[in-house]
C-alpha cells in the first residue's frame, strides 16, 4: 500500500485507539510532566536524538537541576555544556543546545518561543525539533516524525516493515494526512505514535498482541512481508573515529585545568586516527587548543 492509498483506512479510526492506549501506557518521563515546561521538552529532544531514554534520564535530571532555564545555560561556558553532556554521545548536540539557549535569552526574553517559525530560526533546531517542541510543549498541531513514528506509519499505513533510511516527501505527506484536526488531539497523537513505536512496534521485534491498531495494520494484514528496501544502516562504534573522539573528550571532561598533548596521546595508540579525531573535535568547536600543546573544553 502506498502513501497515496494509505488513507483508505480513515485516520479517525486510528486516532482513538492509539491515543487511548497512550493514556493508559505512557511512561512517566520527567519531560512529560507539567513542571518541565518548554525548556525541559527542548532539552529532552536534543538529548534523545539517537540516544535511548535510560541513558538520557540521569543526564537530563542533572542538566535541569543545574540549568533550569535557558538563560542559566546561556550564562555558562559552552565547554560546561559539553562537560555535563557526559557520555550521551554526539556531543555537538550540547553545543547546539547551548547556542539555542543563548538565542532564546537574547531574542525571546529567556522563554522558549511557541511559534514554529521562531523555533525553527533558533541555531541547532531543525524541522523535527521545532515540531516536537511546538507539539509537546505547546499542544500545537504539527507532524512530528522521528524514527519511531516513521516505523509505525510505515507498517500501519503503508504496509512495509521499515521506512526509508531518510525521511521522504511521501512520508511527510502521509503524516500530515493522518494528523487529527483538533490541536490538542493532534499533539496527543504525535506523542502516542512515538510511544507506540518505542514500546510496541519496535525495530527489533514488534508485539502485535499489545498493539491497539493491529487489526487495521496494513503490514500485518499483508502477512508481514520482509523488508525489500536498501539495507538498513547499522551503527558501529568500536574502533571508529567516534570512539576515539569520545575517549579524548572524556579526558577533557574530567580535567579541571587544560591538559597536555601527552594526556590525550595516552588514550589511543594509533597516532593518525588520534590526530584526525582531535582535529575534528577542534574543527567542531568542542575542543579549544591553547599554547604549549595544551587543550581544554571551549570557554566561548
Amino acid at each position: 500500500m502506498t502513501a497515496t492509498t494509505s488513507t483508505q483506512t480513515p485516520p479517525a479510526s486510528l486516532h482513538t485507539p492509539v491515543i487511548g492506549w497512550f493514556e493508559q501506557h505512557a511512561r512517566d518521563l520527567p519531560w512529560r510532566r507539567p513542571e518541565a515546561g518548554a525548556w525541559g521538552v527542548m532539552v529532552s529532544e536534543f538529548m534523545l536524538q539517537q540516544t535511548p531514554v535510560n541513558r538520557v534520564l540521569p543526564v537530563y535530571e542533572q542538566w535541569m537541576a543545574r540549568w533550569p532555564r535557558p538563560a542559566d545555560l546561556a550564562a555558562d561556558a559552552p565547554g560546561e555544556a559539553v562537560r555535563a553532556w557526559g557520555r550521551l554521545g554526539y556531543p555537538r548536540r550540547a553545543l547546539r543546545l547551548h547556542g539555542a539557549a543563548q538565542a532564546i535569552a537574547e531574542r525571546h526574553g529567556g522563554d522558549v518561543p511557541s511559534e514554529h517559525g521562531q523555533l525553527l530560526a533558533l541555531p541547532g533546531i531543525g524541522e523535527y525539533t521545532a515540531a516536537a517542541v511546538a507539539s509537546f510543549a505547546y499542544g500545537q498541531r504539527h507532524a512530528v516524525l522521528d524514527t519511531n513514528v516513521r516505523r509505525v506509519f510505515a507498517r500501519a499505513a503503508t504496509g512495509i516493515q521499515y521506512p526509508p533510511n531518510a525521511t521522504t516527501a511521501a512520508e511527510r505527506k502521509l503524516a500530515r494526512a493522518l494528523l487529527p484536526e483538533e490541536e490538542g488531539r493532534a499533539a496527543s497523537w504525535a506523542a502516542a505514535t512515538m510511544e507506540l513505536g518505542a514500546l510496541v512496534c519496535t525495530a527489533k521485534g514488534e508485539d502485535c498482541t499489545r498493539c491497539p491498531i493491529a487489526e487495521q495494520c496494513a503490514w500485518r494484514l499483508a502477512g508481514k512481508p520482509a523488508h525489500q528496501g536498501p539495507p538498513r544502516r547499522g551503527q558501529t562504534y568500536a574502533g571508529t573515529d567516534r570512539q576515539v573522539r569520545g575517549r579524548l573528550l572524556a579526558v577533557l571532561r574530567d580535567a579541571v585545568t587544560p591538559v597536555p598533548q601527552s594526556a590525550l596521546d595516552s588514550v589511543w595508540e594509533e597516532p593518525v586516527q588520534r590526530a584526525r579525531a582531535l582535529d575534528g573535535l577542534v574543527a567542531d568547536g568542542l575542543v579549544e587548543p591553547l599554547a604549549n600543546g595544551r587543550y581544554r573544553l571551549p570557554l566561548t
